[in-house]
């Protein structure tokens, strides 16, 4: 059994990994900005660099998933600020407080798959450059960076690049759904750009394993095997909705519309977690056609 502390709790990742974690015996202890509740809450200020040492003293791991949401006005230099601080500043809060305690937990530091930027057709293993200077490919190096005092301290640290998660309840499939039952759906650009993606089955159960096994360590891509194309994923989403998918959005609209996002959904990111399956873990929703159906047949 392991005692988790973990940032990020009340989200949509965060409830189900902590719900997951409960369920296999852990205890796990949610950091609050609010007033704690309970003996399982601990409050914590990161941007006033306020975290009571003894909640990280008592965690065998610790697991931050916070952050402002990647959903918002992409052009929006307020968005785009608070999107990178808020990644920042919890992580090299929780990694300082890591350095500094006597009992040295493990850290898993939430993190983005859009760290690699756009490699065309190239497959990426964790051992793979990031390149280009898009939003969210800058955001994550300073992100994995502020893990760093953890890792130099000697915890072990796993860095979680994490890829969209596919499911109903929560962006981007809730939207993109929607937009396909009205029969709107369609490739974004040419399709031939791969789309990192992973169902949430497997991302909360890969954040468990890396929880539990103490070997585990560096960085970690949590997506599916084998990573589809924009226009794969698409025509799977449609037919899964026996939908059409007739629509096609050009590239040079998209570089309007979406401004500092668009990168991320011109992009390719051929990933795969090889880190991951040497880790001993397996997936049980290894391609787009799982993937799909399971983000599908998720209950409200």
């Amino acid at each position: 059994m392991v005692h988790v502390l973990l940032a990020g709790g009340s989200g949509f990742l965060g409830t189900h990994l902590r719900s997951a974690l409960l369920g296999r015996g852990h205890t796990v202890t949610k950091l609050t900005r609010g007033t704690a509740s309970g003996p399982h809450e601990s409050s914590w200020d990161p941007y006033a660099g306020r975290l009571d040492p003894a909640a990280v003293e008592a965690a065998d791991v610790v697991v931050n998933l916070a952050g402002a949401p990647t959903a918002g006005n992409p052009h929006s230099e307020k968005w785009a600020r608070e999107l990178r601080e808020s990644r920042v500043t919890t992580t090299r809060v929780l990694a300082e407080a890591i350095a500094a305690s006597t009992s040295r937990p493990a850290f898993l530091a939430g993190n983005g798959i859009s760290y690699y930027g756009d490699h065309g057709d190239q497959v990426l293993a964790e051992d793979a450059d990031s390149r280009g200077e898009a939003l969210l490919t800058s955001v994550t190096r300073e992100w994995e960076a502020a893990a760093s005092p953890a890792a130099e301290a000697g915890a072990r640290v796993c860095v979680l690049r994490t890829a969209p998660v596919m499911d109903r309840r929560s962006p981007p499939l809730k939207q993109l759904r929607l937009l396909y039952l009205a029969g709107l759906g369609g490739k974004l650009g040419d399709g031939r750009q791969h789309m990192a993606m992973i169902s949430l089955h497997d991302w909360v159960g890969a954040t468990v394993h890396l929880a539990e096994h103490a070997d585990a360590s560096g960085p970690f891509n949590l997506c599916c095997v084998t990573t589809p194309t924009n226009a794969e994923f698409t025509a799977e989403l449609a037919r899964q909705l026996h939908r059409p998918s007739f629509a096609r959005v050009p590239s040079f609209a998209l570089n309007v519309g979406a401004g500092k996002m668009a990168p991320e959904l011109l992009g390719s990111l051929n990933v795969v977690p090889a880190a991951l399956q040497a880790s001993g873990y397996s997936f049980r929703d290894p391609d787009v056609t799982a993937v799909v159906r399971a983000g599908l047949a998720a209950e409200d």
